[in-house]
């Protein structure tokens, strides 16, 4: 099973990223797929996620309107489109794999910075 994330990097407040997390070894079309993100000194942190179908999405309040979760079930892959960051969105990015009878599948994390 491998969970591979990539697309951070260093952008300037206002700016855009958009991440990708490839997914392989597992059924990825029956998972929930999620983003979680941790900041230096702080606990991990749901950021969004999407049902196993792509129909539905959540988001967490601090990321609305500026993030936008999708998956194709096809490439197995799951992206995070981040839009307006601010200095605050500075983290470790994690893809996750969730199901609720199966363990938890997590990626290697991708370093998102924000700052000018």
């Amino acid at each position: 099973v491998q969970l591979v994330e990539s697309g951070g990097g260093l952008v300037q407040p206002g700016g855009s990223l958009r991440l990708s997390c490839a997914a392989s070894g597992f059924t990825f079309s029956s998972y929930v797929m999620r983003w979680y993100r941790q900041a230096p000194g702080k606990g991990r942190e749901l950021v969004a996620a999407i049902i196993s179908a792509g129909g539905s999405t959540n988001y967490a309040d601090f990321v609305k309107g500026r993030f936008t979760i999708s998956r194709d079930n096809v490439k197995n892959t799951v992206y995070l489109q981040m839009n307006s960051l601010k200095p605050e969105d500075t983290a470790v990015y994690y893809c996750n794999a969730h199901s609720t009878w199966l363990p938890d599948y997590w990626g290697q994390g991708t370093q998102v910075t924000v700052s000018s």
